[in-house]
């Protein structure tokens, strides 16, 4: 492989839109790649392919066709499975993997946190609270509170979610980034007693926490799983870049 082809961007965050846009005004062909889960995603300049790969080898192989010199690992923190995938993928074709790593959310002092290893746990947690939930999980862990019947959920997702849904209940079909007075409204005009959420970490969606440490209110906080090592590790779209442009000049100079 010469690397003359595009950088493969696995994203859907807004990291990834933030990277494909500096990319693509520095002249660097990539192609972003969303796995598809949202009907509507916001799109990011450049080219896109939607859907899977078929695994770490047809994620390879789509590297080898295109002779594309780096994949960048622009995901959400819980998309364990594509950031798996991406390392052995960069491993059998030969090529570097930057991965950014999103700082993780730490409580403060004002923060309520009870910190949890999963989903399971997180319905668990909430069965012994009850009271009145904000569930910010996504939809894929809606089913996971299903058989909560101690609790009334308000389930904030992006697309309506597909599993079975606890007794109780209202969807609120939104998407962010939340501003701190309209999380401020929420919690309050719909009496919310608990917050449960994923540390994603980022600026998008922070606010909540900042409104639930205002009311006192406690967080289930589900915590990150671990995350495999890439290459290459940074944590905004600046450092991406400069990771990026050593790669190319270096292949440059090798191809002389």
């Amino acid at each position: 492989m010469t690397g003359a082809g595009p950088v493969l961007l696995l994203g859907g965050t807004g990291e990834a839109r933030a990277v494909a846009a500096l990319l693509v005004d520095a002249e660097i062909p990539v192609v972003s790649s969303l796995a598809g889960r949202v009907s509507q995603p916001r799109l990011p300049v450049g080219e896109v392919r939607v859907g899977g790969f078929g695994g770490p080898q047809g994620l390879a192989e789509w590297v080898h066709e295109h002779d594309s010199p780096v994949v960048v690992d622009a995901t959400h923190p819980f998309a364990q499975t594509i950031s798996r995938n991406a390392v052995r993928a960069a491993g059998l074709a030969g090529v570097p993997l930057v991965a950014v790593r999103r700082p993780a959310w730490e409580p403060g002092p004002a923060d309520r946190w009870t910190v949890v290893d999963d989903i399971a746990a997180a319905a668990a947690t909430v069965a012994e609270r009850g009271g009145r939930v904000l569930l910010t999980t996504g939809r894929q862990d809606v089913g996971a509170f299903a058989a909560v019947d101690t609790a009334w959920f308000l389930v904030r997702v992006v697309d309506p979610p597909t599993a079975d849904l606890p007794p109780h209940h209202r969807i609120l079909r939104s998407r962010g980034p939340y501003d701190l007075e309209s999380e401020r409204a929420l919690l309050r005009d719909d009496a919310i007693d608990l917050v449960v959420t994923k540390n994603s970490g980022g600026e998008l969606t922070r606010a909540k926490l900042i409104a639930a440490a205002e009311r006192g209110l406690e967080v289930v906080m589900v915590r990150r799983p671990p995350t495999p090592e890439a290459d290459h590790e940074v944590s905004d779209p600046d450092e991406v870049m400069g990771v990026v442009q050593q790669i190319l000049t270096g292949r440059r100079s090798d191809a002389r």
